[in-house]
């Protein structure tokens, strides 16, 4: 019996109100030890790739032989430094904006379905949910730069409104065609759907929209201008330390992951494998996508915000478009 199941009949034999809540609690301890534990690996990951490409090999001596543990060490002096608060600073807007865009990060696993019968809630409308809890991203940035009271931190957040609005239209509308092949907007039932070809093959013009768009939703090099340390010095998270600075860290690096998830989700097939379909496929297409993120991020330079604009509006946007009327095309002589 695997261990969904053996869950899934301990939680059965509750008695009362007692068995959906303790299901609720279960999967939400999951979630939360699915992305925290990633997470840490990941920063690990990351260094290790950083140094590779810059010809260093990174973290080495804290947990031997490859620095594995290093950083634990790191989460524990973070959270240690003190936090402060400016005195110009719209208080309210200054502490709520960490919280504004960690939690919706978290939530968007809600729907993702790591194996089969592993998804902690299938919603008819996933591709709805996940594109509204990302728009939350500009609301939490543009609150962090305007509460904070400084000139760099208001200048990163109009850019990050500007940039995510460009980029925010082309990524949802890179999804339509998935849901219209799919013919559900549901996750589970778009993975079912590609056990004939994966998505990929099937919405090439649409995998590349995504692929762009997310890279720059992610706000990282080469579309990392809202924070811009050589113009900005951090944009509208200069302001921030501690605790609420790493919940922004925290932040970025759950979107990495849930980006991926959607990414292997939809265009990959999900679980979905050439044998033996399970949730050790999913997290193989997940690390794929994490490790291209990576790659983009250390081999390319930062472009400038004119041309960045440019991007989104002419040609991400158009391209998404002709992707759905060419979608629509095909459904209708072949579908």
């Amino acid at each position: 019996m695997s261990i969904i199941s053996s869950l899934n009949a301990l939680v059965g034999s509750l008695p009362g109100f007692w068995s959906p809540l303790v299901s609720a609690l279960i999967k939400v301890l999951l979630v939360l030890g699915f992305v925290f534990g990633n997470e840490i690996m990941l920063i690990w990951m990351e260094r290790k790739v950083c140094g590779r490409f810059q010809r260093r090999k990174g973290p080495m001596y804290v947990g031997r032989p490859e620095g594995w543990l290093q950083s634990l060490p790191d989460v524990v002096k973070l959270l240690a430094k003190e936090d402060v608060i400016p005195a110009r600073a719209d208080r309210w807007l200054f502490v709520l904006a960490p919280m504004v865009i960690m939690v919706p990060a978290v939530a968007l696993f809600v729907v993702i379905p790591f194996g089969p019968g592993w998804v902690p809630r299938d919603l008819n409308i996933g591709i709805l949910y996940l594109v509204a809890l990302g728009s939350f991203t500009i609301l939490s940035l543009f609150m962090a730069g305007w509460g904070s009271g400084n000139k760099w931190s208001t200048l990163g957040a109009m850019r990050a409104v500007a940039m995510l609005l460009g980029y925010e239209v082309p990524l949802a509308l890179s999804l339509v065609g998935v849901a219209m092949v799919a013919g559900s907007l549901s996750l589970v039932d778009i993975v079912h759907a590609q056990e004939r070809a994966w998505f990929i093959v099937l919405q090439p013009l649409g995998f590349a929209v995504f692929l762009v768009a997310a890279a720059a939703e992610l706000n990282r090099t080469p579309f990392d201008l809202a924070e811009a340390e050589q113009e900005l010095v951090a944009g509208y998270q200069v302001e921030y330390s501690g605790m609420r600075w790493a919940m922004f860290f925290v932040a970025e690096y759950a979107s990495l992951i849930a980006i991926s998830a959607i990414a292997a989700t939809c265009f990959l097939g999900g679980w979905l494998g050439p044998v033996a379909s399970g949730p050790w496929w999913f997290l193989a297409k997940l690390y794929f996508f994490i490790f291209f993120f990576m790659w983009v991020r250390w081999t390319f330079p930062r472009i400038r915000i004119d041309h960045m604009m440019e991007l989104g509006w002419k040609f991400l946007l158009p391209v998404a478009l002709l992707n759905i009327v060419l979608t629509g095309i095909g459904l209708a002589l072949w579908g």
